[in-house]
């Protein structure tokens, strides 16, 4: 599992998008961004971060370190922000850390990417369904003079059906494996053409141990129970079948079969 880390004080909110992410200090005497698991869009989403981050760093990608960080009730009360203190208070337990990196920058176009970095980052959307890194959002940041991956909680969708039975009925790793990925409006969309020879790279590098060995990063208390799958084991075996199906098929890739750009 990622490395547990405590909260010991709470600094500043981050006021974008709607889950309002926080930094916070941990007793590695590390700093964080923390995603909260009281926040709107519950724990699945940090589940993606985990899977996701962790499939970034194993195809060449560069992706701040994760941690699970355990949140105290008794640091709400010295918080004066009655929505930060409520967003606390929901989120007592285990929430994610993402490495805070200090000085670095959004992505706007005017620095490369750094050889082949682009068409990774494009076939990692691609392979998880990702919907969110478009210009409006790149969740992209030079830190250092390199280009680092952020926010993959927008990914892997298919988990939010799971609470409502889609899980416990026949064919959702196939599902998931067919269903396409348009790069119109991705922000390395330029960079689709260079998929071809991307693919056939990574496909040789990510398999079924590779897919169970980052599911085993991901702390039980955000594997919730859902219909077909009662324990976090058999949750994360559900989530290696899915991955197992979507790179066991190239219709989800942008590409047509002769290898042009769609």
């Amino acid at each position: 599992m990622i490395a547990s880390v405590a909260v010991t004080r709470y600094v500043t909110p981050l006021r974008e998008g709607g889950s309002l992410p926080g930094i916070v200090e941990g007793d590695d005497l590390g700093t964080y961004v923390c995603k909260f698991r009281g926040a709107g869009q519950g724990v699945r989403v940090l589940v993606a971060e985990v899977v996701v981050g962790e499939l970034a760093r194993r195809i060449g990608l560069r992706t701040p370190q994760l941690v699970a960080l355990e949140l105290d009730p008794e640091i709400a009360r010295y918080e004066a922000d009655e929505e930060v203190q409520d967003l606390l208070n929901a989120s007592t337990g285990l929430n994610l850390g993402v490495d805070f990196l200090p000085g670095a920058f959004g992505f706007d176009g005017e620095l490369t990417a750094g050889e082949g970095v682009a068409e990774r980052v494009l076939w990692l959307d691609a392979f998880t369904a990702n919907v969110d890194r478009s210009w409006r959002n790149p969740n992209l940041l030079f830190w250092h003079g390199d280009l680092w991956v952020i926010d993959h909680g927008a990914c892997l969708y298919f988990h939010h059906a799971w609470p409502g039975g889609a899980l416990s009925r026949e064919g959702g790793p196939g599902r998931f494996a067919a269903q396409p990925w348009s790069a119109d409006d991705h922000v390395f969309a330029a960079s689709v053409d260079a998929l071809g020879p991307v693919d056939e790279e990574l496909r040789a590098v990510l398999d079924h141990e590779v897919f169970a060995d980052v599911l085993a990063q991901v702390p039980d208390a955000w594997l919730e129970p859902v219909p077909g799958a009662e324990t976090p084991d058999a949750l994360r075996a559900a989530y290696v079948d899915f991955l197992d199906a979507r790179l066991g098929s190239r219709q989800w890739l942008p590409l047509d079969p002769a290898g042009v750009a769609r």
